[in-house]
């Protein structure tokens, strides 16, 4: 059974972090939506104040460090940590927690795939940002692939102690200001994943630039940004794992398992926006309207947040249950696509419902329109990280291995 209490250290997190999303990031965050950027000097400061919060949960004190066996008179709390941090954080503003400096998402497969040499060289750059903050990126999506990754064409290709990469990449978060993307190719369409090559390519590397910035509905202070590889020259090292890794089809599953911690964080991130529509919609009726009354309109009310509410705490639950896994080192494939697909749906029913519960209140776009941004922010979460749909094939797929074993 999954552990369901939560520690004294998360506890801190998660209270630390809603009164700051109360009373310090939500004040801007229409502002933030607005001009499509968060001051890098608040963002050094709540990056710092953060990371001294998650204590010894705190993932940045041992990026050199590879995967590694649980240690069961020790267990991990890293994974459960990050998911509380991350529903609180878009319960104020989501594009805020996707802002942070760091690894991002660029993290978990170099942690998971580099050489040690690579882990120390790529991390090394974020354990002291007083200087400069600094981003890593994950280079996947590309216009005509994204959810379905045997469809990348960018191509790579040996050359000397070189590799050439030719493609495009778009919708790359903190794509354009990170020192370093992890970018996948393919030596060959035809070969499926046994093709498959992960690099990490740094910025100012030759052939390797910036495209558009996309201009998005949801999450506007965010950057999104296109990646242009044309010739690009990549060092050997900088093959993600070295040579040897891929010498079976288990080289890039590894790197590819990196969605097996990724999924739950967004699926937490899903949970925090739900949250915070659902909230607003609960505190508009206790102001407006009076349930008790025997009204029919106002037992659909009642119901209507009483959905909403199910929906959210179901979604929550398999966030932890599938954190917790990855905590423990069990695989958790089939329970972070569950996570995912479920807090998306839910967080987006949630955020519709609070729009219609509260009416035209809840549609203008004035001094309400937290709740219309939150409506915009929602929707990509039942898309990146791998579509809905995505999510559903995953689970099937697993169930049905699952009922095979009996």
């Amino acid at each position: 059974m999954y552990e369901l209490e939560l520690t004294t250290q998360q506890r801190l997190l998660k209270d630390t972090l809603n009164e700051l999303g109360r009373s310090v990031i939500r004040p801007q965050s229409l502002a933030w939506d607005r001009t499509k950027s968060i001051d890098e000097e608040f963002l050094g400061r709540f990056y710092g104040m953060s990371q001294s919060l998650r204590g010894d949960d705190n993932p940045l004190q041992d990026f050199n460090e590879g995967p590694k066996k649980r240690d069961p008179n020790k267990p991990s709390n890293t994974n459960r940590t990050a998911a509380v941090g991350a529903e609180e954080l878009a319960w104020a503003d989501a594009a805020i927690m996707l802002c942070l400096p760091g690894p991002g998402l660029g993290g978990p497969p170099v942690r998971a795939s580099g050489t040690p040499e690579q882990r120390e060289r790529f991390f090394s750059i974020f354990r002291d940002m007083s200087d400069a903050l600094r981003w890593g990126a994950y280079g996947l999506t590309e216009p005509g692939a994204g959810s379905d990754v045997s469809a990348i064409r960018t191509t790579c290709r040996k050359d000397g102690d070189h590799w050439l990469l030719n493609g495009r990449k778009c919708y790359i978060t903190n794509g354009a200001r990170a020192s370093w993307t992890v970018i996948f190719a393919t030596m060959d369409p035809a070969l499926g994943r046994a093709g498959h090559r992960a690099f990490v390519v740094e910025k100012g590397t030759p052939g390797f630039s910036v495209g558009k910035i996309e201009d998005k509905m949801g999450l506007r202070a965010n950057e999104t940004a296109e990646l242009v590889l044309e010739d690009c020259r990549v060092p050997a090292a900088n093959l993600l794992g070295g040579e040897e890794q891929y010498q079976s089809k288990e080289g890039f599953m590894t790197a590819m398992k990196t969605f097996d911690n990724t999924r739950p964080l967004v699926a937490a991130m899903a949970c925090g926006i739900g949250r915070a529509a659902y909230e607003y919609a609960r505190d508009f009726v206790k102001a407006n309207y009076v349930l008790g009354r025997p009204i029919p309109r106002y037992a659909a009310l009642a119901e209507r947040l009483a959905r909403m509410g199910r929906g959210l705490e179901a979604a929550r639950a398999l966030v932890w249950k599938s954190v917790w896994m990855a905590d423990m080192s069990q695989p958790n494939a089939k329970e972070a696509s569950m996570a995912k697909a479920a807090a998306g749906q839910a967080a987006i029913r949630a955020c519709i419902d609070a729009i219609e519960i509260c009416g035209a209140h809840g549609a203008l776009a004035t001094e309400h329109a937290l709740l219309e941004k939150w409506f915009r922010d929602i929707k990509v979460y039942d898309i990146f990280e791998g579509t809905g749909q995505i999510q559903r094939v995953v689970i099937s797929k697993r169930l049905v291995t699952d009922l095979r074993a009996f």
